[in-house]
């Protein structure tokens, strides 16, 4: 076995207060340590986990040190350590030690103070009052005395500190859904400012995605306000990605875009970050050939496609809403319905087809509106008569759709593909209203 232990406070006589924020700094703790290993143990103001079998899928033990450390450290941990137990682990945090030896964990324990492990604190002045100073000195005690004196948890929990004893936990079970509070050490008056708290609300995000196994696709970020009129209408920030993300480096980079257009209408006390939607995100299984991908990975997947994506998002953040659009597919047979045009990463997933567009060959530029045309006889003219070779295909609907004015957008036409006198393809279609009414029109161009 090999735990870590992470400490949110490192005092042992804190303040009510510092206690109060330790304890909440150990439940984020506990909730970002979900993503390395479902082995998760909390304690009132520490965290253990049992990183053995996590060690080839994070890279390696110095991998997955090295991200501890420095992800831990932002999230307020003050000290953390190695051990092959994870009460050892607890009691050289406390201790201020790093790692103990695998096999000189006992050497290690020996050495330290009454007060890192839980069980020996509780009868510190006791057991000082019989000569002991370090852990090697109550182990030397007879065990049958320091039984009837202290009870049968100190020499248990001894035990289990230097492995001569199973230990037994109640495992840290994943909340059903995402929502974190931070407050803020200080007044802040600047929105970009909020970006540095955020990142520590993103850290346990992305613990509890990679327990699930998804990533997010919208975030509300509220913040409370140093006002009294504020206060009762505190700001927020929705946050939409049009793929799903679970990194906290990507969300920070995207959310900082978004923090950028924002002012703040008083001082911020309090973060609050709270996961509106996901999307499922499993890892694909590893390839022996360099550069494969597998076949049913989605295009989205793609290294290219999504790095694309999340530039595009920071573009779209920075410029605006509804600076950089992006269509959509919809259900339509009607050319210029069966294309919607939403701000990026936003569109409306009720306006996406579940299946392919229209059958009929489509143009590559399609006008806004049909532009009507002369005609002689019987044949449309645009800058000369135009030849028909294909169609008619018939194209009609929407007459279950109100137009607000009492009319309905129901269509009724029959399209050709022309060819100009210069040899381009045109979309034309006629009309199918009752002569004489009936009339021709230029509904695109072919590339």
């Amino acid at each position: 076995m090999l735990w870590v232990a992470l400490l949110a406070c490192a005092w042992p006589e804190a303040p009510p207060t510092a206690l109060a924020a330790a304890g909440a700094t150990a439940r984020a703790l506990a909730v970002w340590g979900l993503q390395f290993t479902p082995r998760v143990v909390l304690l009132e103001r520490a965290v253990l986990l049992e990183v053995e079998r996590s060690l080839r899928l994070f890279g390696g033990l110095p991998a997955l040190r090295r991200r501890l450390q420095e992800q831990a450290g932002e999230l307020g941990a003050p000290a953390q350590a190695w051990a092959g137990t994870g009460q050892g682990a607890l009691a050289l945090a406390r201790a201020g030690r790093a790692a103990g030896p695998p096999r000189e964990l006992a050497r290690a324990l020996d050495e330290l103070p009454l007060h890192c492990l839980d069980a020996v604190a509780q009868h510190e002045a006791l057991l000082q009052r019989l000569g002991c100073r370090r852990l090697a000195d109550v182990r030397r005690l007879p065990r049958d005395g320091l039984a009837r004196r202290c009870g049968p948890h100190l020499l248990r929990q001894l035990d289990q500190a230097y492995g001569d004893a199973v230990e037994t936990y109640a495992w840290f079970a994943l909340p059903q859904g995402f929502r974190a509070r931070l407050e803020l050490p200080a007044r802040v008056d600047n929105a970009a400012a909020l970006l540095f708290g955020a990142r520590r609300l993103l850290l346990q995000l992305e613990g509890w995605l990679g327990a699930r196994q998804a990533g997010a696709t919208a975030l509300l970020l509220r913040w409370r306000c140093d006002d009294a009129a504020a206060r009762s209408d505190p700001g927020h920030l929705v946050l939409r990605s049009a793929l799903p993300l679970r990194g906290a480096e990507q969300l920070a980079r995207l959310l900082g875009e978004h923090l950028a257009h924002v002012r703040l209408s008083a001082p911020v006390l309090e973060l609050e970050l709270e996961l509106q939607h996901m999307q499922d995100l499993p890892g694909h299984t590893a390839s022996l050939l360099a550069g494969a991908m597998p076949a049913s990975a989605a295009l989205g997947d793609a290294p290219d496609r999504r790095e694309l994506v999340l530039a595009l998002q920071r573009v779209a953040a920075r410029l605006g809403p509804r600076r950089v659009l992006q269509g959509v597919l919809r259900a339509d047979h009607r050319p210029e319905r069966a294309q919607a045009w939403h701000a990026f990463g936003e569109s409306d997933a009720a306006d996406a087809a579940p299946g392919a567009p229209p059958e009929a060959a489509c143009p590559a530029f399609l006008f806004a509106r049909p532009l009507p045309l002369a005609c002689r006889h019987g044949r449309p003219l645009w800058h000369g008569e135009l030849q028909l070779l294909l169609g008619p295909q018939r194209i009609e609907g929407g007459w279950w759709q109100r137009d607000g004015r009492g009319g309905t957008h129901h269509v009724a036409r029959d399209y050709w593909v022309a060819a100009h006198p210069d040899g381009a393809l045109l979309w034309v279609f006629r009309s199918r209203a009752p002569a004489p009414h009936a009339a021709w029109f230029l509904h695109g161009v072919f590339a």
